[in-house]
């Protein structure tokens, strides 16, 4: 009998075992596809699934972790049959042999991966869905179709989206159904109907959406359809394509003049231009309305100070006035040079947006800050011809009380030839020449005889 304990040979631990089988399997199985069916499925709190792949001549044990899971679009249960793409490894603790997915699919859906790769080289050497034949995308989009199921979270999404980013679009729905067999013929149909109906609109659509929410492979089938490809391809208007979440790609994705992820970033895609010319708006706005603030409470400022140093009636009134036409001279010169470098800023952005059309936008914006010019103006020439009007109160009542106002009530000022005013009979001689100062003239008297009141 052998002796197993020869010194010759090495003797390696189980746990040593179970380390080199399970770095055999890895390196020579790292990434394998299998097909099978699930049985004892469990799902603990952790997030990872664990289960059983079987067939009728095996099976073997999986486990996929929780951020794998996380990117799978359906749920698995016992009895469904899968593919799975993983890695063949050994839990070396119990010498357990196991798969570590890393992927999974139903099995069916092989097959239709199979399809779409099929049809999207087809389309691809057609040229279909070759960058330079794309269609120009309108910016700003004026009138926008969308096209997708009226019952949709997409197209409530999309509508808020566009009226909160571009309030002044018109957004027109071209109803169909976005799953199922008949999907791709019924949203041909819808795109059939958006020409027809700018055949006789005023307003005609210039920019297509067509979108639908997430879902699996085969939710979101009706968008791989050769059919519905072609026709979005030969639509003579730009079509954007939403369909999906981020992570989905389908053939009509491909033959769109634009893709998005989801319909949500589809809306906001074809108001960008809108959405970012009316942030521009709003700060020159801002930027008008400080600065006329500033304006105003400066010569507002200006004015208290003129008014407490009024201190003669009329010499001091006079130069008020000048220094308030000179100050409405340069506030209206102020207010110019503002509206005209607004009006700088704003050529600048029209001419740098002439490629994208924007005239119509921003000749009604044009409109509102003139209007908004004119109102500013005439309020300030309220303010200045108010303090104009106290100026003129305040002289009247100084005037009031002046010596020369008490004249014109019908009394005179006697002054000796030192030309001082006499205040009583003690202060003057017979013979005397005095002079007598009316409100209007004066003349010369000689003093005939003095009576001094006891």
């Amino acid at each position: 009998m052998n002796d197993i304990l020869d010194q010759n040979k090495e003797i390696i631990s189980v746990g040593e075992l179970n380390r080199s089988a399970k770095a055999i399997l890895e390196n020579n199985f790292s990434s394998v596809s299998v097909l099978g069916e699930i049985s004892n499925l469990a799902q603990p709190s952790s997030g990872h699934i664990y289960f059983t792949l079987k067939d009728a001549e095996g099976s073997i044990r999986c486990a996929m972790f929780k951020n794998q899971k996380m990117r799978m679009n359906f749920t698995p249960k016992d009895g469904d049959q899968c593919v799975l793409k993983g890695q063949v490894s050994l839990y070396a603790a119990r010498g357990d042999y196991q798969l570590i997915v890393r992927q999974m699919q139903p099995a069916g859906v092989g097959n239709l991966m199979q399809q779409f790769e099929e049809l999207k080289q087809k389309l691809d050497k057609e040229g279909l869905f070759n960058p330079v034949k794309k269609k120009d995308i309108p910016f700003p989009a004026k009138h926008i179709g969308v096209i997708t199921s009226e019952s949709t979270a997409a197209l409530q999404d999309v509508i808020s989206t566009i009226k909160r980013r571009a309030p002044s679009s018109q957004v027109t729905l071209s109803p169909a159904m976005v799953q199922g067999d008949t999907a791709p013929q019924v949203i041909i149909k819808a795109l059939d109907l958006i020409l027809l109906y700018n055949d006789t609109a005023s307003s005609p659509i210039d920019t297509v959406l067509i979108v639908r929410g997430g879902g699996s492979i085969e939710d979101l089938w009706a968008f791989n359809n050769e059919d519905l490809a072609r026709e979005i391809y030969d639509f003579p208007l730009p079509i954007i394509s939403g369909v999906g979440h981020e992570i989905d790609f389908t053939i009509a994705d491909f033959v769109a003049d634009m893709r998005a992820p989801t319909p949500t970033a589809a809306a906001e895609l074809i108001t960008e231009f809108q959405f970012q010319l009316n942030d521009r708006l709003h700060e020159i706005e801002l930027g008008l309305i400080n600065g006329f603030a500033d304006i105003l409470q400066i010569n507002r400022q200006k004015l208290d100070l003129l008014e407490s140093n009024l201190k003669s009636p009329q010499v001091i009134l006079n130069e008020q006035k000048q220094k308030l036409d000179n100050i409405e001279l340069r506030l209206k010169q102020s207010l110019e040079k503002k509206f005209l470098h607004s009006n700088q800023s704003l050529a600048l952005l029209s001419q740098s947006l002439t490629e994208k059309n924007p005239f119509k936008i921003i000749k009604e914006l044009l409109k509102d800050i003139d209007l908004l010019s004119k109102n500013m103006i005439k309020s300030f020439s309220y303010v200045v011809q108010n303090k104009l009007n106290s100026l003129e109160k305040m002289s009247s009542n100084l005037h009031a009380f002046s010596p020369l106002a008490v004249l014109d009530r019908g009394y005179a000022i006697v002054q000796n030839s030192s030309g001082q005013a006499i205040k009583n009979s003690q202060e003057i001689n017979k013979g005397e020449i005095v002079t007598t100062r009316l409100s209007s003239g004066s003349f010369e008297s000689e003093i005939a005889s003095i009576k001094h009141d006891k």
